[in-house]
C-alpha cells in the first residue's frame, strides 16, 4: 500500500507545467479536494504555446463544459471547428443527418488567448496555487518513488514535497526525464510552417485541410478574425523552402485545390515552424509520478489533436486518482488505472499517426475510406467522428464502414460508366 500518512506535504499534488493540461488538471483535482500546486516556469501569467494548430477537437468538448469554460471561450471568440477536407476524389463535407442531431464540434482559438484564459481560471479555482517562475530542476525521492520536486524559483531554489507529481510540462518533459521514464522516438517525415492572416475568406467560414499525399495543408479560422494557415510538406521540399520562406509558403497555398486568396490578405505574424517534429509516446506513469498531454504522448501536428488530448488525459487522471492523491486510496493502483486508459483509448491513434508521419500516400482501407466519404453522407459523418477523435481507427476503418464504403465506390464507379457510355 501506498500515501503512507507519516509522509510530510506540502500539497497532496504537484503539477508542472500550467498550459492546457496542467491547468485543467489543477482545476479537476481541487474540486475534488486536493491540495495543488501549478507550477509555470514563465513569470508571464500571458504566456502561451506559440507551435499549435489552435484547434480543440470535439473529444475535448465535455472537458470544457465541466470546466466551466464554454461561456468564457464563445466570449473570446472561439470558433465552432467545423471543416471539409480535400482529397484527389474531391471534397469531404460533414454535414449533420437531415433528422439526427447537431455535428459534435469543438473550437478554433488562438493560444495566446485560450492559455491565459484557462490558467487564470485555475488560479482562481480554490486549493490551487498557480506559482509562476518556478522550473523544476529534479525530483524529490523517497523508498524508491517520487514524493516532490525541487524547483528554481524568483526567491532561488525550493523543494516542494507531495503525494503526486505531474508532469504537464510537454514533449521535453524534465518531469518525466529526471524520472527516468524511457521514452519511444518515432520519426516524423515532413515538416510545417504556419502563419497568421487577417481577411482571408474560406468556403463557408469553416476549417479547411488538404489531403495532397503525402503533403498537406490547413486553413483554421480563429477568434478575432484570423485565420491559422499552415503548409505540412515532405521533408524532400525542405531545402527548397529554406532558400525562400515567404515564397515557398505563398505559392504551396497558391497551388492549392480551391486555394484561400492568400495574395489578397494581410499576414499578421512571422513563419513559424518546426523542420523536425519527432512522435514521442512514454508510459504515463511512475512511482509517484503521473505524465498528461504532450508529456505523456506527442503526436503528429497535422492531425491537430494534441489541445484535445491534453483535456481528456487530464479528466482521465482526476478519475482515476483524485481520492488517492488525498491519502483516500491506494496511489499505485489508481496510476496505473489511468496508465491503462491512456493506452487503451490513445495507442491506436498513434499507431497510426506515426504510420502516416512517414509521409506516405493512404493505404488502401484508407484510401477506400475516404474515396466513400466524398461521396456519400453518412461516410463524411462518419470521417468527421474520427477526425474529432470520437472514434478510434479500428472503429473508423471497421468492417461494417469498409463494406460500406466499397459498395459506396463500386456505385459510383458503376454510375460513372454508364454515364461515359451514355456520353458516346
Amino acid at each position: 500500500m501506498t500515501n503512507p500518512e507519516s509522509t510530510e506535504h506540502d500539497y497532496d499534488v504537484v503539477i508542472s507545467g500550467a498550459g492546457l493540461a496542467g491547468s485543467a488538471a489543477a482545476i479537476l483535482l481541487a474540486r475534488r479536494g486536493a491540495r495543488v500546486a501549478l507550477l509555470e516556469r514563465h513569470s508571464d501569467p500571458e504566456s502561451y504555446k506559440v507551435l499549435c494548430s489552435h484547434s480543440i477537437t470535439a473529444n475535448a468538448h465535455p472537458v470544457l463544459e465541466e470546466l466551466g469554460l464554454l461561456p468564457a471561450l464563445e466570449k473570446a471568440g472561439a470558433l465552432s471547428n467545423r471543416a471539409r477536407w480535400y482529397t484527389r476524389w474531391g471534397w469531404i463535407e460533414p454535414k449533420a443527418a437531415p433528422t439526427g442531431p447537431e455535428l459534435p464540434y469543438g473550437y478554433n482559438i488562438r493560444r495566446s488567448v485560450l492559455d491565459p484564459l484557462i490558467r487564470s481560471h485555475a488560479a482562481r479555482t480554490p486549493g490551487v496555487d498557480l506559482l509562476l517562475g518556478h522550473r523544476v530542476t529534479g525530483l524529490v525521492r523517497e523508498d524508491g518513488r517520487t514524493s516532490g520536486v525541487r524547483a528554481s524559483t524568483p526567491q532561488g531554489e525550493r523543494e516542494i514535497r507531495a503525494r503526486l507529481v505531474v508532469g504537464a510540462d510537454g514533449k521535453d518533459s524534465a518531469v518525466a526525464k529526471f524520472a527516468e521514464v524511457p521514452v519511444k522516438e518515432y520519426e516524423n517525415d515532413r515538416f510545417a510552417y504556419l502563419a497568421y492572416f487577417r481577411n482571408l475568406p474560406l468556403r463557408d467560414g469553416i476549417g479547411h485541410t488538404w489531403f495532397l499525399e503525402p503533403d498537406m495543408a490547413y486553413a483554421f479560422p480563429n477568434d478575432d478574425g484570423v485565420t491559422a494557415l499552415a503548409v505540412v510538406p515532405d521533408k524532400k521540399h525542405l531545402p527548397a523552402f529554406r532558400e525562400d520562406l515567404e515564397g515557398s509558403f505563398l505559392a504551396f497555398v497558391r497551388a492549392l485545390p480551391e486555394a484561400p486568396p492568400v495574395d489578397a490578405a494581410e499576414r499578421i505574424s512571422k513563419f513559424i515552424g518546426t523542420v523536425n517534429y519527432p512522435l514521442h509516446s512514454r508510459k504515463p506513469t511512475a512511482p509517484g509520478v503521473a505524465l498528461i498531454g504532450d508529456a505523456a504522448l506527442t503526436s503528429d501536428p497535422l492531425w491537430g489533436v494534441g489541445c484535445g488530448w491534453a483535456l481528456e488525459t487530464a479528466t482521465w487522471l482526476t478519475e482515476a486518482v483524485a481520492s488517492a492523491a488525498t491519502g483516500r486510496g491506494d496511489l499505485d493502483r489508481s496510476l496505473g488505472a489511468y496508465a491503462r486508459k491512456h493506452r487503451r483509448r490513445l495507442t491506436g491513434h498513434q499507431r497510426m499517426a506515426v504510420d502516416f508521419a512517414k509521409s506516405r500516400p493512404f493505404n488502401p482501407g484508407e484510401q477506400l475510406v475516404f474515396a466513400a466519404a466524398a461521396r456519400d453522407e453518412s461516410l463524411a459523418r462518419h470521417m468527421h467522428m474520427f477526425a474529432s477523435r470520437l472514434i478510434g481507427p479500428m472503429r473508423f476503418l471497421n468492417p461494417a464502414a469498409l463494406a460500406k464504403s466499397w459498395s459506396v465506390n463500386r456505385r459510383y464507379r458503376g454510375a460513372a460508366a454508364t454515364g461515359q457510355a451514355e456520353a458516346r
